[in-house]
């Protein structure tokens, strides 16, 4: 499966999370897409705190490519 369109668009945390749960609305059974989804907002508290806008786009950059991993399974 392709990724979402405008994945490249995203620049901050809140489309990243809109981003990701968008991707979870395309799997294939519930029980994987509860996983995921709270696999997500797991991620985010545990980056809560993080300011540093070079790690931030690291963040960015690193969850799209293993949710394109994951929509491709």
């Amino acid at each position: 499966m392709p990724p979402l369109p405008n994945a490249e668009l995203v620049q901050n945390s809140v489309q990243l999370y809109r981003y990701l749960l968008r991707c979870c609305k395309h799997l294939p059974e519930e029980n994987i897409r509860q996983h995921y989804r709270h696999a997500i907002r797991q991620s985010f508290k545990v980056h809560a705190d993080e300011d540093d806008p070079e790690r931030i786009q690291q963040i960015i950059k690193r969850a799209i490519e293993d949710a394109d991993w994951v929509m491709d399974k």
